[in-house]
């Protein structure tokens, strides 16, 4: 309550707010750096972006290329940009079980989620619409907070996005997510067909139309429009694809952007320019934004008898708290919570 009452102070005066800023926060033992902006636009229950850069990059690199601070700027959500850890090579990266990387530990995922919490509490940001983006290896990071932790995000939009094959295997989430999956199909770091026999040496990983596929049947969508979009740019050598998986459960959608003969690029700033990937990021956000109610565990847009359920797995499983679950607003996930969601059913 006391860092809400303040965040909102700042709302109001607006310090430090309209600049990125290089922040620490501790966890698991390590300082860990993040670039925060948070624009002049912010209000409270706003979005937050997660954007991730790629093995061997740097928060600020792509903080810079993607030109996401702008966007935010005119939608009024925080983005952060969070740095990888270092390995044996001297490489930055984020944790997703790459085979050269057999002894690595670091809990990326445990640092972006405490990381999550921290943000939302500083500056009164919603906690429901959080969103991954990241480019290659803060693609395939992205898919790992999707399978993983699909109750701290909404959405999901990989840029250049790979699916490690223990990952696609292990993949359950909670919660169906909207996905985004931009990818060239020349991309020759994270290879279109995927790589099932770790040929290139980063480990076996499934293939892009693999991954949408499992996004696909995940979200139980029902139908697929496809399109192809004006070539603009004629001297990119590339044109793309679309794939809208659509009808899917609470309205979620998996699109797929297919970079005809694009490689490992992030479109708008470099390779195809057709398309402003930044720009379609935020669109799939905001599209798949959500207005929420306590209780309504499962974001339908009721609250229903599965949410009973789903509370009462929450309660058995000793699960992490979550506060759409806490319908009596006593900061536990209990029993009472179950009656009280009864009681409202029964019109008690």
């Amino acid at each position: 309550m006391i860092r809400s009452y303040f965040a909102s102070i700042l709302l109001i005066f607006n310090w430090t707010y309209g600049q990125p800023i290089l922040e620490q926060f501790y966890f698991g033992g390590i300082d860990r750096e993040y670039y925060l902006y948070v624009p002049d636009s912010i209000s409270v229950e706003s979005p937050l972006v997660f954007v991730f850069h790629g093995y061997t990059g740097s928060a600020e690199g792509i903080m810079e290329y993607s030109g996401i601070n702008e966007i935010a700027d005119l939608n009024g959500f925080v983005a952060c940009y969070p740095q990888g850890t270092t390995d044996d090579f001297g490489n930055s990266f984020f944790n997703v079980g790459y085979s050269f990387h057999w002894n690595e530990t670091v809990d990326d995922m445990g640092f972006v989620l405490s990381l999550a919490e921290y943000l939302q509490s500083e500056y009164s940001l919603s906690q429901v619409n959080i969103f991954s983006t990241g480019m290659s290896n803060g693609g395939d990071f992205s898919y790992l907070l999707a399978c993983e932790a699909s109750t701290y995000f909404r959405a999901i939009a990989p840029v250049a996005g790979i699916m490690m094959q223990w990952i696609f295997d292990a993949c359950n989430p909670t919660i169906p997510l909207p996905v985004l999956e931009i990818h060239g199909t020349n991309d020759n770091i994270s290879w279109w067909n995927g790589d099932s026999e770790n040929v290139d040496g980063w480990g076996a990983y499934v293939g892009v139309d693999t991954t949408i596929g499992l996004w696909s049947e995940i979200n139980n969508c029902a139908s697929v429009a496809l399109d192809t979009l004006q070539d603009i740019n004629q001297i990119d050598g590339s044109h793309v694809v679309t794939e809208l998986y659509q009808d899917g459960i609470n309205g979620n959608e998996v699109w797929l952007y297919k970079i005809i003969n694009g490689g490992h690029d992030w479109p708008g700033a470099w390779g195809n320019m057709d398309i402003n990937a930044s720009n379609l990021v935020w669109e799939f956000f905001d599209q798949f934004s959500l207005n929420y109610m306590i209780g309504d565990v499962d974001y339908s847009g009721a609250i229903e008898i599965n949410d009973i359920f789903m509370i009462l797995d929450e309660i058995n499983n000793d699960s992490d708290y979550n506060f759409l679950s806490d319908y009596n607003y006593d900061d536990s996930v209990d029993m009472n919570d179950i009656f009280a969601v009864v009681a409202l059913l029964l019109g008690f």
